[in-house]
């Protein structure tokens, strides 16, 4: 009778280890879902779970605030992205009506898979789409053919430009990884202007987050703090 309760306290014990290792870190949180298209809002920003890509694994996203929250993913080693969770703002103007966008961020990210930390700002009802890039790791690369590199809005970028076949993209691709940080995003979008690769578009929405293409096994994606300032 005793080995068999040792042998059943064993078993128990090793599921609970198992259980441990595969499921996400626990946490409260105001905000919870598994649901792919998951949204809520808070302080006038948006915060989205936005599963889209194909091929696409299991990912939840958790939120206390549109600057406080992540997700938890896990997607296959394969290419393509999967996903986008973000925290967005929207703005609204044309870009010669706006004094300011600055944002700064501070995120915690895996050491492994495929991902970037970037901002998705969209112009002109969706026509124009600037990514600005302040952190990638593993098998990701911009859209479109390297312009010239530039030092805006605090920061040193590669600069791509290219299409996705719906909409004109422009990435800028810092130089070096940072984790937390401040941009002047209306300085980015000034010298696209200025450039004449666009005219005065309206800005629409700014967005935040992580653009997974893997992350196998499962991994965590933080927004520690976030905000966006505008005027």
């Amino acid at each position: 009778m005793m080995g068999k309760l040792i042998r059943t306290t064993a078993l128990a014990a090793a599921t609970l280890l198992a259980a441990t290792i595969t499921a996400p870190t626990a946490r409260a949180a105001t905000f919870e879902s598994s649901d792919k298209w998951a949204t809520w809002s808070n302080g006038g920003y948006t915060v989205r779970n936005n599963v889209w890509g194909s091929g696409v694994g299991f990912q939840a996203i958790w939120a206390n605030s549109y600057g406080n929250w992540g997700v938890w993913a896990n997607h296959p080693n394969t290419g393509g992205v999967k996903s986008y969770p973000h925290s967005g703002k929207n703005i609204g103007r044309p870009l010669s009506r706006i004094g300011g966008i600055s944002s700064s961020f501070d995120v915690t990210v895996p050491g492994g898979g495929a991902y970037t930390t970037t901002y998705d700002i969209w112009a002109q009802n969706h026509a124009y789409e600037i990514m600005v890039w302040t952190n990638k790791f593993g098998a990701v690369g911009p859209i479109g053919g390297y312009q010239t590199t530039a030092t805006v809005g605090g920061h040193s970028w590669d600069v791509h430009r290219g299409s996705n076949g719906s909409n004109a993209v422009f990435s800028f691709v810092r130089r070096g990884n940072t984790n937390a940080g401040t941009v002047d995003l209306k300085a980015v979008l000034d010298w696209i202007r200025a450039r004449g690769w666009y005219g005065d578009v309206t800005v629409g929405e700014v967005q935040f987050g992580f653009e997974i293409t893997s992350s196998s096994g499962g991994m965590d994606f933080r927004s520690n703090s976030f905000s966006i300032s505008n005027w």
